[in-house]
């Protein structure tokens, strides 16, 4: 077989596990916005260079533009070949790709055609894969969702942990999105992914499983923190059975209090959060939490805002949103051990 081979993006993706690296050769701003799964990012031009071959392809022309930029592309790729896969051997095969047109990532797999890996190079580049994402994701998955509901605190992420753990299919979306999905749902030194990378993680976990078993899933709202959750999955989560997640309240406190220690030991950022529902709760009794929450006043603090806000809003959602709540499975906790946690996600999923 002649390499580079080049393939369209049905035919890539039927193989994608398959590569040994996926190698995106856009620059590291393009990168970050999104990129195939498990991709690694070895720029032809950085961001810099690119702007300088861009601009002089406007200015100058094509021709003018290519002999600056062949210098750059020829040092990066070089660069990328003696420090990442000098001992790589023969039958190495990577799969090399960027934005659209395949100039760069032709550069990169015609040299590495040369050299003798067997190289794949992705026809139409991430626009052709961004295309694939949004289709999929407009339509429902055909999975068997099992929505674990419960109140705030009440310990659905360390459930959806625990059956993962044991096997599980978890499609674990606070952790794909790196927020907690409220008001304090931002993770300490952590920033969200794009709205495109959410999709692409979302995508990715959910060509993995398999239809025939149930995926776990959290009974997320629409927005997790700044992303949009898929509509189209929304719309089969909130269709499908429940399961309903029931802890003693002062455990709810205990167990709020352990995942939230960043806002716990820092009460100035848990109070500027705290300000974000003053809208809701009026000035006096927001000021009033801040004021608990300086003192140190942690599980009286908590406790009333499981009571006073979590609760009622819970209570609103659950039953406007998911149409099978009615019907849910309850499982009970004694306690929020890890002992407790493994019990029911066992329960659950060997049923």
């Amino acid at each position: 077989m002649k390499y580079p081979e080049i393939l369209p993006i049905d035919d890539v993706l039927a193989r994608l596990d398959d590569f040994d690296t996926i190698i995106d050769v856009r620059t590291p701003a393009e990168f970050a916005l999104d990129h195939l799964p498990n991709a690694i990012n070895c720029p032809v031009l950085d961001d810099e260079q690119r702007i300088v071959v861009g601009t002089l392809y406007k200015q100058a022309g094509p021709f003018e533009a290519k002999k600056v930029g062949a210098p750059m592309v020829a040092a990066n790729v070089a660069h990328h070949i003696d420090t990442l896969w000098h001992a790589k051997p023969r039958e190495w095969k990577p799969l090399v790709y960027c934005w659209r047109g395949g100039n760069r990532s032709g550069s990169m797999a015609h040299i590495m055609a040369k050299i003798g890996w067997p190289v794949v190079q992705l026809e139409g580049g991430y626009k052709a894969f961004r295309n694939r994402v949004n289709a999929d994701l407009e339509h429902a998955p055909e999975l068997d969702f099992r929505v674990i509901c419960g109140t705030t605190g009440s310990g659905k992420t360390r459930l959806l942990d625990t059956l993962e753990s044991i096997g599980a299919q978890v499609l674990d979306l606070e952790q794909l999105a790196a927020h907690r999905g409220s008001v304090l749902g931002n993770l300490p030194c952590q920033p969200q992914p794009t709205q495109k990378a959410f999709e692409t993680s979302i995508w990715d976990r959910l060509r993995r499983f398999d239809p025939a078993l149930p995926v776990f899933v959290e009974s997320e709202s629409k927005k997790v923190g700044a992303l949009r959750v898929p509509a189209a999955l929304m719309e089969r989560m909130r269709a499908s059975p429940c399961v309903a997640l029931q802890v003693a309240r002062e455990h709810r406190v205990q167990l709020l209090i352990e995942d939230y220690q960043h806002f716990a030991c820092n009460a100035p950022a848990l109070n500027t959060q705290l300000s974000y529902l003053t809208d809701l709760h009026g000035k006096e009794r927001i000021g009033k939490w801040q004021h608990m929450a300086t003192e140190g006043r942690m599980p009286e603090l908590v406790d009333e805002l499981l009571v006073d806000h979590y609760d009622p809003a819970y209570a609103r959602s659950i039953q406007r949103n998911f149409t099978q709540y009615d019907q849910a499975r309850a499982v009970e906790l004694p306690d929020i051990s890890p002992a407790s946690f493994l019990a029911a996600a066992r329960s659950l999923h060997e049923d």
